[in-house]
């Protein structure tokens, strides 16, 4: 796989709208709980969390390598099963979130954009991994005199 496979095409709108995210929930859940944490806690708190799950989602799909692809398969996990939760959880009980958060609803109030990118975000970190197991290159074919050696020994055997 190229160093930066994760950072072309489609990975590459991926991790920016994963950016975006990080820093639009991040910068949300900062002026809330500094302004009006009284308000809302629960609420302010889990977009505080999802702004973070942004963010490692982001590093994790942004870097190269094996680790760094578990981390974000965790973090896009964790995301999906959030946006699961607390959308279930609001539509249910919305008095327990008098607020909104990033996953309210199942992220109605963003398009369901937070519903959708964790199951993105893991498929193209399958399609990465799939990506990384495939050689490089074709396998150059083996020449008839390597292939069939005489009164059946193998070639390069005496």
């Amino acid at each position: 796989m190229s160093e930066t496979k994760s950072r072309t095409g489609p990975g590459r709108v991926l991790i920016a709208v994963y950016a975006v995210f990080a820093l639009a929930a991040t910068a949300r859940a900062t002026v809330q709980i500094l302004t009006r944490f009284d308000e809302a806690p629960l609420a302010y708190l889990l977009s505080a969390f999802a702004g973070v799950v942004y963010i490692v989602a982001t590093v994790g799909i942004a870097r190269t390598g094996e680790t760094s692809h578990r981390v974000a398969a965790v973090a896009c996990t964790v995301e999906l099963l959030g946006v699961l939760i607390v959308g279930a959880l609001s539509m249910v009980s919305p008095a327990t979130f008098p607020d909104d958060t990033v996953w309210s609803r199942f992220g109605s109030g963003y398009l369901f954009i937070p519903l959708v990118l964790p199951v993105l975000g893991l498929l193209w970190l399958r399609h990465l991994a799939r990506l990384g197991r495939r050689p490089v290159s074709p396998a150059r074919p083996r020449p008839a005199s390597e292939t069939h050696a005489p009164n059946g020994a193998r070639p390069g055997t005496r």
